[in-house]
């Protein structure tokens, strides 16, 4: 688990938000532990190779950077468990743009990318844009194979 329980109530209650120090330890920190397994897999894991303090806004370093993107998702979480946990299909992902001979456009300008499907945060998107890599960037390289 990224932070502990009581730095996630100093956090949440600093910010106006008491629903941390009103929930049960342990509903809140099952709230810290899935926010942590997003934060882990959605951004942690992306973190650029190299990513300085340049590249991370001021007060920040690699650690706390994953520890305020905990904060932030698990007040999500606890109040809508999984919320960052969503299934989807592709016909969910589509948005109805004509009434005669029905039609159907892709919503968002990344509809086919990783996360795509995935709630998002744009504060969480915020605090992590400068350090992590895009999975949806094509990229060239040179392989190969053999002796």
């Amino acid at each position: 688990m990224i932070g502990t329980l009581a730095d996630f109530r100093t956090f949440a209650t600093a910010r106006g938000n008491s629903a941390p120090v009103a929930a049960s330890d342990a509903d809140a920190t099952a709230a810290l532990v899935r926010a942590t397994d997003y934060i882990q897999l959605r951004y942690v894991n992306l973190f650029r190779t190299g990513c300085s303090g340049t590249d991370i806004a001021t007060g920040y370093n690699l650690l706390t950077l994953a520890e305020v993107g905990a904060y932030i998702a698990a007040q999500f979480e606890l109040t809508t468990a999984d919320f960052f946990n969503q299934t989807y299909t592709p016909s969910q992902q589509k948005a109805l743009t004509g009434a005669g001979s029905i039609r159907w456009t892709v919503v968002g300008d990344k509809a086919n990318g990783a996360f795509s499907s995935s709630p998002t945060s744009t504060l969480l998107e915020s605090l992590y844009f400068d350090c992590v890599r895009d999975p949806n960037r094509v990229m060239a390289g040179a392989w190969s194979v053999g002796e």
